[in-house]
């Protein structure tokens, strides 16, 4: 394998940040949690439809990166799949701000079904550019950068989020339904394009003499590789019962929806004090970045993330003080990102990052699974069984994190 020189590598670390600047920027016109789960129930979505959604946004991407990872890992250079999967992104947010300019004059079936098979494509696109996405950054910043990389990633994202956050704030209450929508996606559309110029300067290694391998043999390959790495297998039962967390995110918007009605103005506030969460996450995480050990950054993430659903369950009660449950969102959402890919690019190598991110994609099966029956089972039980319930199983994932062990997590 050709290594990547100090020179190159400081040269893709400011690439890298470019791409992040313009991510961040982008973002909250896209987001997740808040902007596209309203979207849907603002079209006559239910908790089965956003169930279904939000299966294909987290779930239904992940596993698709195991198709992805076959296809990728025989590459020895991944540029121009990354740069091809950014394009198809862009591409389904200008047709979703298409879609809304005529969404009035739609069924809400129809706008429904489109959104499924947009979104589809924005996510599966994203599992793919996000399989060369970390390949790449491994091999192209040296490791001993990718601390500082992270921390400095963090903090820059969350200054654009907050600023893009008040821009998508402002325009999502200034215009109505359906136009509403359709700006924002443009706007993402055309920051996300601006964020791939990023992609283009970088100077990335060759890995000479990769396996070529086709998805039955990548798909045998994985219990060996899970049996060799208990590090893997642990990373596994990690990101499949803390990863509920992020899953149950998007609730917490239907949740609002069905106890005190859901205007624009209250989800721009949401998306502005999640942003806030996010900020101050990552300048915690920014502060303490030589410091912090990523499996003592997972056990507090637990903490988190297993007291936010009954948190947001009492403070319901309360509709001036809900949008603070969103503080504590973004705040886990920014650490989970920063703790579980520092993580995996610490028990992966160059030879075999691609490989990893396809299992930790596949394997991700409650994340793809739970939202189509949390969607079920909030309609049929309430919200009170359900978000307790996903609380005890996020708990459970310290025994998982408490025998992690890595180069920056002992």
């Amino acid at each position: 394998m050709q290594s990547v020189t100090e020179k190159d590598s400081a040269h893709n670390f400011k690439a890298f940040l470019w791409h992040s600047a313009f991510l961040a920027l982008a973002s909250n016109f896209m987001d997740i949690d808040t902007i596209i789960p309203s979207m849907l129930i603002k079209a006559g979505g239910n908790s089965i439809h956003l169930g279904i959604l939000t299966a294909i946004m987290l779930g239904g991407s992940s596993l698709f990166q195991l198709v992805f990872a076959s296809f990728l890992s025989g590459k020895s250079q991944k540029r121009k799949y990354l740069l091809s999967g950014i394009n198809l992104r862009v591409s389904a947010l200008l047709l979703m701000a298409a879609l809304f300019v005529f969404a009035s004059g739609l069924p809400d079936w129809a706008v429904i079904l489109l959104i499924f098979i947009l979104i589809s494509i924005f996510s599966f696109s994203g599992s793919f550019a996000n399989v060369s996405y970390v390949d790449i950054l491994g091999k192209a910043v040296q490791d001993v950068k990718r601390k500082k990389f992270f921390s400095m990633k963090q903090v820059i994202d969350s200054i654009g989020l907050f600023a893009s956050a008040l821009v998508v704030r402002k325009l999502i209450d200034y215009y109505e339904y359906p136009v509403n929508y359709s700006v924002l996606f443009l706007f993402a559309g055309l920051l996300l394009l601006a964020a791939s110029l990023g992609f283009w300067k970088i100077r990335e290694p060759v890995l000479h003499g990769a396996k070529k391998s086709g998805f039955i043999n990548f798909f045998r390959m994985i219990p060996s590789e899970i049996r060799q790495n208990k590090n893997l297998k642990y990373y596994l039962l990690l990101i499949n019962t803390l990863g509920l967390g992020l899953s149950l995110l998007p609730f917490f918007i239907l949740l609002a929806k069905d106890e005190f009605g859901l205007s624009f103005q209250a989800i721009g506030n949401f998306l502005l004090f999640r942003t806030l969460g996010m900020l101050a996450a990552g300048l915690i995480l920014y502060k303490f970045s030589r410091r912090f050990i990523y499996r003592n950054l997972i056990k507090s993430l637990i903490i988190l993330a297993g007291i936010l659903p009954v948190f947001a369950l009492l403070m319901v009660r309360f509709p001036d003080w809900y949008k603070f449950i969103f503080i504590l969102s973004g705040m886990f959402f920014s650490i989970y990102k920063v703790a579980l890919n520092g993580v995996l690019l610490e028990i992966s190598t160059n030879e075999n990052r691609a490989t990893y991110t396809g299992i930790s994609g596949a394997g991700n099966i409650l994340t793809t699974l739970f939202p189509l029956f949390a969607g079920l089972l909030i309609s049929a039980l309430g919200y009170w069984i359900v978000f307790p319930f996903v609380s005890l199983i996020i708990f459970s994932s310290y025994i998982f994190a408490n025998r992690l062990s890595c180069a920056s997590a002992n």
